[in-house]
């Protein structure tokens, strides 16, 4: 039994999703990985399901309907992992833009310096992006220093995907109450954790824009995200952030 679970959400994942698997197995600490498949009419859940065999103990899949958003896919994981007992749940993309050595720095981050949140960081020193276009670079930076000045956050990166949670913080902030189903998800998750007090710590990694399938990102992401974070700190002002 590991005491922890990485949740990676795939739609049309298949070029990328056993080596992502496999990789993740390599580590030489144990993590378990939890598939949220929303009907990948690619084969991409038959895949994880042929590797279900060979690491029964350590995969499991979710299979949904059609592509239900992002947020709702790692929401429907952390409900499960919750409800099996996990200690620490990991947010992982499945196209190695993440790089599944980077796992266990996470969570010696949660483990030996304290965070709760523990965040994979492409700004925290630098700019760390390869392969991305100069525009789409400078965009994810500014959405990035914009959202900061907003929420007040000192997180340099508050858009990032890769991401270790402290059973604690999921159990505290509410799922249901989380609003926002797309890219704005990982700034209402951040912001929410941020707002109840949890200690967030960026750990540096580079970034590695996808070699393999196709990208789910574009311009009307970044736009939710920047309306999005608005709403967040207005609805602030009218919540209560008392752990019980």
């Amino acid at each position: 039994m590991s005491d922890s679970i990485v949740i990676i959400p795939t739609y049309n994942e298949k070029e990328n999703i056993e080596n992502i698997i496999r990789a993740v197995m390599k580590l030489e600490k144990t993590f378990h990985i939890l598939i949220i498949d929303d009907g990948s009419p690619d084969g991409t859940a038959a895949i994880v399901k042929r590797l279900q065999t060979e690491f029964p103990e350590q995969l499991f899949i979710l299979e949904r309907q059609g592509k239900q958003g992002l947020g709702t896919a790692y929401i429907c994981g952390f409900k499960w992992a919750l409800e099996h007992d996990y200690g620490f749940i990991f947010e992982m993309d499945a196209d190695f833009s993440h790089n599944p050595k980077d796992l266990p720095k996470l969570y010696a981050a949660c483990t030996e310096d304290g965070a709760d949140v523990a965040i994979g960081s492409r700004y925290s020193n630098g700019v760390n992006v390869v392969n991305w276009p100069l525009g789409r670079v400078l965009m994810s930076y500014f959405a990035s220093v914009y959202v900061r000045i907003v929420t007040g956050m000192n997180v340099r990166d508050t858009t990032a995907g890769f991401v270790a949670y402290r059973r604690i913080v999921l159990e505290t902030i509410g799922l249901d109450k989380i609003h926002f189903k797309g890219y704005a998800f990982q700034i209402e998750m951040k912001f929410t954790a941020y707002k109840y007090g949890f200690k967030l710590q960026e750990v540096p990694i580079i970034f590695i824009n996808r070699v393999l399938g196709v990208s789910k990102m574009n311009s009307s992401i970044f736009g939710e995200a920047l309306f999005g974070v608005l709403q967040l700190k207005w609805r602030s002002f009218f919540s209560s952030y008392k752990r019980n």
